[in-house]
């Protein structure tokens, strides 16, 4: 089998640049890079398949002449499962600057605490006291269903 060279090459860079939007803040950066990265899988997919060959119809073809179908429909299914991602993180990015303004995804508060309870190799008041039982019932959220009801 024979690689392109000229196939591999724009492959990569476009996995190259994808990954590095997908790592970005802002979510139309983000989308952008997903279909870079996927487009140069998809150039990947065809270039692993080979020489161009014949349709593979059974009985019509010799088969050392058939191409390979299967990367074709690796790279059908993998532009299916991209279009969905990509509506789906579109109208995420329309949501957010609805709401916000912008698309810049956010640092989460509550995450930001446990990465630093993390780094200072601590655990937080409430973890403490449940772990050693001195946490009052009605410190203990209510379940679902739990809920008493009032008479009218």
């Amino acid at each position: 089998m024979t690689a392109s060279l000229s196939l591999i090459l724009p492959a990569a860079a476009m996995i190259g640049c994808g990954v590095y939007l997908v790592l970005e803040r802002s979510l139309t950066r983000v989308l952008v890079g997903l279909v870079m990265l996927t487009n140069g899988v998809n150039l990947l997919f065809l270039v692993s398949g080979g020489e161009a060959g014949r349709a593979p119809i059974v009985s019509e073809t010799d088969t050392s002449a058939m191409s390979d179908p299967l990367p074709q429909a690796l790279v059908l299914t993998a532009i299916v499962i991209s279009l969905g991602t990509t509506a789906f993180l579109l109208a995420m990015a329309y949501r957010s600057w609805q709401l916000t303004g912008h698309d810049d995804v956010q640092d989460d508060v509550e995450d930001a605490a446990i990465r630093r309870l993390a780094a200072a190799d601590e655990s937080s008041d409430s973890y403490d006291l449940s772990a050693q039982g001195e946490l009052a019932e009605d410190d203990v959220p209510a379940e679902e269903g739990d809920e008493e009801v009032s008479p009218r």
